[in-house]
């Protein structure tokens, strides 16, 4: 329980001092988690990357499901929230800008199986969106999945152009109410 308390207590803090980075007032609920994971083929991905990892909520979930072979990059600009998940997940290879992805780090271009992002793309101005999406396409093999939550429908147009957009899941239960994007990479 303390953990818990802690982790919503440094993200709270986090956002605050950036909230057009941070996007939330607390972490994802374990409804938007499980929403967010659903969409992946766990014994077939062997390469993913999550964005926006902060606290990692998310992460540890990762950790759980993916295959022993599976390799890992979590991007996270924050510096104080990347250490602290360097040092939970050490395994993984950490990165703080999400805009390089696709220029051959982590992976090479057209390699990546899953990308699961928590960036509030909606919160940054319109040349920073594009850029990371389009790295975020770079990056995708053909037919990889792309999953992503906003508060609102305002992404969708925006998806729907560089992605097969397979699926809009609302969901309800989290602090606000979540939109779950799955893309899939044509």
């Amino acid at each position: 329980m303390k953990n818990l308390f802690t982790e919503r207590t440094l993200f709270f803090t986090k956002f605050l001092q950036s909230p057009g980075n941070i996007g939330s007032v607390l972490p994802s609920s374990r409804f938007l988690v499980q929403a967010m994971l659903k969409p992946v083929d766990w014994q077939q991905t062997r390469t993913l990357v999550e964005l926006g990892a902060g606290t990692g909520v998310l992460t540890r979930h990762i950790q759980e499901q993916i295959h022993p072979n599976c390799r890992v990059a979590v991007f996270e600009q924050d510096p104080e929230l990347r250490e602290k998940l360097r040092q939970t997940f050490p395994r993984y290879r950490h990165y703080s800008r999400a805009e390089e992805l696709g220029s051959g780090e982590p992976f090479p271009p057209g390699q990546v199986d899953c990308v699961l992002s928590s960036l509030p793309f909606f919160n940054f101005p319109p040349e920073k969106r594009e850029i990371i999406l389009e790295a975020i396409f770079r990056s995708l093999k053909k037919g990889g999945i792309f999953v992503t939550y906003q508060y609102s429908l305002q992404m969708k147009r925006e998806l729907s152009r560089l992605f097969h957009l397979k699926d809009v899941r609302f969901v309800p239960l989290n602090i606000p109410c979540a939109f779950v994007y799955v893309c899939q990479k044509p």
